[in-house]
């Protein structure tokens, strides 16, 4: 893979979901337009019939139909039932970092209470001091969870390993971890939103290097990236809820009804989701659990 020459600035927290209408999808735009996109606009059209009366932003529409589509097929597929008039598309001021796009039945004629509540809610999950903690608190819980399956701490922030190093850009990665030999370049995302492709290839790359198996520990993935890592023989994590700090519960579970986001507040990763990282792992060694 060619990495590109202009570095930008890396942040080791939990960077702001793509939920403003300013900030784009990390999926490029294909050549030629998807035809699961109509899929997609079906869909949605059976949705905002069912829901005459409600509001939603994008980063909301995603999450809810990411089992069939993935985030780009359903942001491209809401930009298109707005151009057609289908449905109502309001962006209202987001602060300084831009707008936020509210979708609505056309029909729906007192949506701007559910907009700002909307507003409010997403306000508050974007600041800069909780996204750091919910980045810091992703990687707390994983630090505390792979151990217990036999994934041993050999590093924070690196970009080095067994006299290996990367140079190509700024990127380091969170951790590594090793259990039978086995090194685990890996890369924690606590985000609503997927990791962007190209921090994911320059992930992979940098792992290939520096002579590790790429793991990457997210809340959702589309299956292409999925894909893509096991290829370059590693593992994808999916934990499918956004992990909350402790202390966070009424709030995530206030976010979680209002918005139907999957935030959640444990104390601790599952062991059966532990598990399945340890099978992979033993499945890549030829060995059985």
């Amino acid at each position: 893979m060619e990495i590109p020459t202009t570095v930008q600035s890396v942040h080791h927290w939990c960077e702001p979901d793509s939920h403003l209408e300013s900030w784009a999808e990390s999926e490029p735009e294909p050549q030629q337009r998807d035809p699961v996109v109509d899929d997609a606009k079906e869909e949605l059209k059976k949705f905002f019939a069912e829901n005459p009366d409600k509001a939603f932003y994008q980063r909301q529409l995603q999450i809810i139909f990411e089992g069939p589509f993935f985030h780009w097929i359903t942001a491209r597929a809401l930009a298109e039932l707005a151009e057609e008039g289908f449905i109502a598309c309001d962006k209202l001021p987001f602060g300084d970092k831009g707008s936020i796009a509210i979708y609505r039945a056309k029909s729906h004629r007192y949506w701007k209470r559910q907009a700002n509540e909307i507003v409010e809610l997403v306000s508050r999950f974007s600041t800069e001091s909780f996204t750091h903690a919910l980045g810091a608190h992703g990687e707390q819980m994983v630090d505390a969870a792979l151990p217990t399956a036999g994934f041993l701490p050999k590093g924070k922030n690196v970009r080095s390993y067994k006299g290996n190093q990367w140079t190509e850009t700024g990127h380091d990665l969170d951790r590594i971890f090793e259990r039978d030999g086995v090194g685990w370049g890996t890369e924690i995302k606590n985000t609503l939103g997927y990791i962007g492709r190209y921090e994911l290839q320059v992930k992979v790359q940098m792992c290939r290097q520096l002579g590790l198996r790429p793991l990457f520990i997210v809340r959702m993935a589309p299956k292409s990236y999925i894909n893509e890592v096991a290829v370059a023989g590693g593992f994808t994590l999916v934990l499918k809820y956004q992990l909350y700090p402790f202390g966070q519960k009424a709030f995530a579970d206030t976010v979680r009804r209002t918005l139907q986001l999957p935030t959640d507040c444990p104390d601790r990763i599952a062991d059966g989701t532990v598990q399945r990282f340890l099978k992979g792992h033993l499945k890549i060694l030829g060995k059985s659990a």
